[in-house]
């Protein structure tokens, strides 16, 4: 017996100390080089959206700069300028699409670096068991076939959010603005980011430099869709940017439960979009006043606010940008018009943090409730029943975070302090060093 426990107790400590994660990381991404492969070595591919990507980029190739007609099998490209350039460098590197298996070997390096930063985003944190590590990456089927059996573009919309993140993590805030707008510009779902970064930007730098911000997004947003705009903005705008694009009922993964018709129904869109804002609005308020109060975080909109006190009196915590960005993330994914099974990496690296930051549950419950939202995703084609239960997921995790403190979700990472950048501040933070 005693040698059970000998045993036993190394397992654990590697498993739960978070002195550990970058052990078990690294344990881990080697273990995800090695099913990858064998998932693309022994697998085979699906051919969903890959030819018509193709297709449409070779328009934009062949000097078609008018949105009206590009073009692929599946309708016309409804992506902005970003995702033309990057689908351009793929067409060229696999001969024109045609060499599937090294296309899967690129996606699987987009892959590997996305868990690269998504591990980095938690050893920061210092909240999360080092154990959940495993949920987060191997044992998800469809967030490996979405990467290297689909060959989607949202993977790439997503390495550059977890990019921008990393970089407003070690305050780099120009840097993250840039790749905020590379992501928008790959795939708009990157504005359900939006709110929150608005909020850390206020916070932590005052409206004059978070003006200058907004104008460093939108000049990445023009200079990538130059050759199109001037060409013909109208079309580029309306086909890249079409907020009321309509979805097909048949690939949605979370409203199978209502008919077709409500799914169709503009007014059903409207009731979403206002839940959409209520909770957004209700989530954020609720964060300014655990972490500020509102008079002072009003003070903020002043044209005379010094950003660079501002920066010295609100030093960043890694809980301070993780939570609103993952929060307000989270909010559009409940509340979109419809989910296709690609959309699940949006927000599949984010439950563990969202799930860990609600109060009063225990482990077990957070891992059998990720493990259910798992299946719902992996059930094709959905169901009344797969979408109801993701609904339910969904809602338990929206209202433990809207009844939760949301200090329960900073609190933990404001232990160890890295460095304490300012004695000043209203209560101790968490600071990563300096790249």
């Amino acid at each position: 017996m005693n040698a059970i426990f000998a045993a036993v107790i190394p397992v654990r400590n590697w498993l739960f100390s978070r002195k550990r994660q970058i052990p078990l990381a690294c344990i881990l991404f080697v273990s995800e080089v090695i099913l990858c492969t064998f998932i693309i070595l022994r697998v085979n591919y699906t051919e969903i959206d890959w030819v018509a990507y193709m297709q449409e980029v070779e328009y934009f190739l062949n000097g078609t700069l008018d949105y009206d007609q590009i073009q692929g099998q599946t309708g016309p490209c409804v992506y902005p300028a970003g995702f033309l350039y990057i689908y351009s460098l793929f067409y060229h590197l696999t001969s024109g699409g045609s060499q599937l298996k090294l296309a899967q070997f690129i996606f699987m390096i987009l892959y590997l670096a996305t868990l690269i930063l998504v591990f980095n985003i938690y050893r920061l944190l210092e909240k999360i068991p080092p154990f959940v590590f495993i949920f987060m990456c191997i044992i998800s089927y469809r967030i490996h076939s979405i990467y290297i059996l689909r060959l989607f573009n949202d993977p790439l919309a997503v390495i550059a959010i977890y990019a921008c993140l990393n970089a407003l993590l070690y305050e780099h805030f120009s840097l993250g603005c840039i790749l905020f707008s590379v992501g928008v510009s790959i795939k708009m779902n990157i504005l359900l980011y939006l709110p929150g970064l608005l909020l850390v930007l206020l916070w932590h730098r005052g409206i004059l430099e978070t003006i200058g911000h907004l104008c460093e997004i939108l000049i990445v947003q023009l200079v990538v869709g130059a050759p199109f705009l001037f060409h013909n903005p109208e079309a580029y705008l309306s086909r890249a940017f079409n907020f009321g694009r309509q979805f097909m009922y048949k690939w949605t993964v979370n409203w199978r439960l209502i008919p077709e018709h409500v799914f169709l129904d503009r007014r059903f869109h409207l009731i979403l979009f206002c839940l959409h804002l209520l909770f957004l609005t209700l989530l954020l308020f609720k964060f300014i006043r655990v972490d500020n109060d509102i008079s002072t975080y009003v003070s903020l909109f002043s044209f005379y606010a010094d950003c660079y006190l501002l920066a010295r009196m609100n030093p960043a915590s890694v809980a301070d940008i993780i939570y609103p960005m993952f929060v307000s993330n989270f909010v559009g994914v409940v509340f979109s018009r419809s989910l296709h099974y690609q959309f699940y990496v949006w927000y599949f690296h984010t439950l563990v943090y969202l799930f860990w930051s609600v109060d009063n549950i225990s482990n077990p419950l957070r891992l059998l409730v990720i493990g259910l939202i798992e299946i719902c995703w992996n059930t094709y084609p959905s169901t009344v029943f797969s979408s109801t239960l993701l609904h339910g997921c969904h809602g338990l995790l929206l209202g433990g975070l809207v009844f939760s403190t949301c200090g329960s979700a900073l609190s933990e990472s404001q232990e160890n302090p890295v460095t304490d950048k300012s004695s000043t501040s209203k209560r101790n933070r968490t600071k990563p060093k300096q790249a």
